[in-house]
């Protein structure tokens, strides 16, 4: 059974499929108008809601060593927190993810001008990316599809892309499948930007989780968080998360504010393969993340930039450190540096992905 977020009022179970309950209502409206709704997938052990706004992940709950259930995902209460939202929380980015140096790029002779967003580059598609277009819903076996069409000249990218993003729940995994086609050879790189603290959302931070991230290099960066070009072995830096650490003491090592760095989980022109990418786990919750991907990288973020203005769920005051991202990607600014991995797109090509979340107690 297929339904579109077009065509039903209201609230309704969509689907049951392996245990997975399916389930959408309307949640609201925004600027145009257009409707937004909430998507609700609910295993024995993991429950998650979907917005159709951003194609938003607004929470995962899941259980803890005491079997208690906890909101581990950062997220507005309301609609309009999220219409408004400048950090995105939960969304999925794109055109392009990360950061493109300067906001411009060749892509067969010819030069492309985007919007710039932070500081001098562009960030996560541009100023008005993935994240808040809205996207069409359909049930799908275990979960939901979302799609998107973004035309030809859409904040500076070339080509009309057909989207799609699928988010699948069989018990403790939640399964993101990203896929899409252009008109013209374009750029692209699609990632969820879900800020997680596994001690439950609104905890202060996540100094007590400890993380380790199956990358044997990982991406330098300049002043303005655009990498230098040079891919750097992770042995005997701060960056050496290939064995767990605690977050906390070893944000301290770091020069800057935090983690904001690509770990290299494969190297260019690797065939494609889905592979261990990171783990979390917070001793204390007994509550563990483990992801893995078929992307050649992952964004490591520790919520730098987070300053306590945002007041989330349950009126929870978002600051500094408060939470991580593990943005599964390409390399950034890979359209302009030609060592890194392909990031184009052509026509007739099919590009294709998968990230899992796996929801455990250790």
């Amino acid at each position: 059974m297929v339904l579109s977020s077009d065509n039903y009022r209201g609230s309704c179970v969509v689907t049951c499929a392996k245990m997975t309950a399916v389930s959408c209502q309307q949640w609201g409206e925004v600027a145009g108008p257009a409707r937004v709704d909430l998507w609700v997938l609910q295993s024995s052990s993991v429950r998650v809601e979907v917005l159709t706004l951003g194609a938003i992940i607004r929470s995962v709950c899941c259980r803890g060593r005491d079997g208690r259930m906890e909101d581990v995902v950062l997220g507005y209460e309301d609609l309009e927190g999220y219409a408004s939202d400048k950090r995105y929380l939960g969304a999925v980015v794109g055109r392009v993810a990360n950061r493109i140096a300067l906001g411009r790029f060749v892509v067969e002779g010819r030069e492309y001008r985007l919007d710039v967003n932070n500081g001098p580059n562009a960030l996560h598609g541009g100023l008005r990316g993935f994240n808040k277009a809205i996207w069409l819903a359909a049930a799908v076996d275990g979960g939901v599809q979302l799609s998107l069409t973004s035309p030809d000249g859409d904040q500076g990218y070339p080509g009309e892309v057909q989207v799609s993003v699928s988010y699948t729940l069989q018990g403790e995994t939640l399964t993101a499948e990203y896929q899409a086609r252009s008109t013209k050879t374009t750029p692209i790189n699609l990632t969820n930007h879900s800020y997680f603290n596994l001690a439950g959302q609104g905890a202060a931070d996540i100094y007590d989780h400890q993380v380790s991230i199956s990358a044997p290099s990982y991406l330098p960066v300049d002043d303005s968080s655009i990498p230098t070009g040079e891919i750097r072995p992770v042995d005997n830096t701060p960056f050496d998360l290939t064995k767990p650490a605690l977050i906390g003491p070893r944000l301290k090592e770091l020069p800057g504010p935090g983690f904001d760095h690509n770990f290299c989980l494969s190297s260019p022109g690797e065939p494609w393969r889905e592979r261990h990418a990171a783990r979390v786990c917070h001793s204390a919750s007994g509550r563990a993340l483990e992801v893995s991907t078929s992307q050649p990288g992952v964004q490591f973020y520790t919520a730098n930039f987070l300053d306590g203005s945002i007041t989330g769920k349950g009126g929870a005051r978002y600051g500094k450190h408060s939470a991580f991202c593990l943005e599964t990607q390409n390399w950034p600014d890979a359209v302009n540096q030609p060592s890194f991995p392909n990031c184009l797109l052509r026509p007739g090509e099919d590009y294709q992905h998968v990230t899992r979340f796996t929801f455990t107690t250790a």
